[in-house]
């Protein structure tokens, strides 16, 4: 089973890479919608979840007025972000599970899952060295994304080094 100081440094370091992430949307939005970075934040913190967030990069880049190769690229980084924001929702919505000695030995998810007469809720998923792996493999391709993110935004022309 997994150290509990071991699982809460993973889970952190996956929160940590994600908003760092996540926040590089901004960019995306400014460019997509042809406005400054101050206005691009008013709509990315009007917009409350990682969900609605992705929903819009992705509609902007669908729009008939964006070049292909730019809707090309968003879609495929905004593709893997969402692969990688389950990880996340996991860790970030589950309870954990203890063994006798005080090791962690499972996540349970809090979602309903409704059948037509019942009710099912909180799959249970062992947190063995497999899914310790796992996480650190989600941890290092949000990494990559970031990367991915970084250099889409940089090669944009309208992009300004100094509105960082």
């Amino acid at each position: 089973m997994a150290a509990i100081h071991e699982v809460l440094l993973l889970v952190g370091r996956l929160n940590y890479v994600w908003t760092n992430t996540e926040s590089l949307l901004i960019y995306i939005i400014a460019h997509l919608l042809n406005v400054d970075k101050e206005q691009a934040i008013v709509v990315f913190l009007t917009l409350n979840t990682t969900r609605a967030r992705i929903d819009l990069t992705e509609r902007l880049a669908k729009l008939p007025a964006t070049p292909v190769e730019t809707r090309d690229s968003v879609l495929s980084i905004m593709d893997r972000l969402k692969q990688q924001s389950k990880m996340r929702n996991k860790y970030n919505h589950c309870i954990y599970s203890f063994d006798e000695q005080g090791e962690i030995s499972s996540t349970q998810l809090m979602r309903l899952v409704e059948g037509d007469k019942d009710i099912r809720y909180g799959k249970v998923e062992q947190l063995d060295a497999r899914e310790l792996e796992r996480l650190e493999a989600a941890i290092q391709e949000i990494t990559e994304i970031s990367k991915n993110l970084w250099a889409f935004i940089r090669s944009r022309p309208n992009f300004d080094e100094r509105s960082i």
